[in-house]
């Protein structure tokens, strides 16, 4: 009989150690199944930030663009300084200056009814200097060398490889142009003349590479 009971006991307490290790199974499978499943959804919160933040440049992009897009552009490009032009009183002797005093290459005397002026060019490899004495009753060198008796520095002379376009974008920023249409200047090229007011005081003569 009280074998029976311990042989009992015994049964009953194995049973009862194997439950307890299923128990501590389950609790194992289900600690593993819960790391998974918060791990899963961390990787799910993370690509939903991703998929947002992608939006989020997608939007900002999409509302610069058409800011960077407004942005106009310049339609002509001022280039190198063509000339530098010096009324003179006296042309021949200026002239003779020039060529037999400091050894430039100088062109002919050549007449711009047009401009009421007479030029000469004197070549100096990066540039050239422009020569002016008047032409005409109306010539405008007259009045400047009425008030400069001995001649000076009358304009610079700029190339730009669109005159019309520069024309148009310099009118829109209030430079006064001294023509109401270009004229053909000493080169055979479309030529303007802007304000000097409008310069810093400088005569400015575009002309059309």
């Amino acid at each position: 009989m009280m074998l029976s009971f311990v042989i009992g006991n015994c049964n009953f307490f194995r049973k009862l150690k194997r439950a307890r290790k299923v128990d501590e199974h389950k609790q194992c499978l289900r600690y593993i199944m819960n790391q998974k499943h918060s791990e899963s959804a961390n990787l799910r919160q993370a690509a939903g930030v991703s998929r947002c933040s992608r939006v989020a440049l997608q939007r900002v992009h999409s509302t610069t663009a058409p800011l960077h897009q407004g942005v106009p552009t310049t339609l002509w490009k001022l280039g190198r300084l063509n000339h530098i032009a010096i009324a003179v009183p006296d042309m021949e002797k200026a002239t003779a200056l020039y060529r037999d005093v400091l050894g430039a290459t100088v062109s002919e005397k050549v007449p711009l009814p047009d401009h009421g002026v007479y030029t000469v060019f004197v070549e100096l490899g990066n540039t050239k200097l422009e020569l002016l004495h008047p032409l005409g009753e109306k010539s405008p060198i007259s009045g400047f060398l009425q008030k400069n008796k001995s001649g000076g520095m009358h304009h610079i002379c700029i190339e730009v490889d669109d005159i019309n376009a520069a024309i148009a974008d310099l009118k829109t920023k209030n430079i006064r142009m001294l023509s109401a249409e270009p004229r053909i200047g000493a080169h055979g090229k479309p030529v303007m003349f802007l304000h000097p007011k409008d310069c810093d005081g400088v005569l400015v003569e575009l002309e059309e590479a």
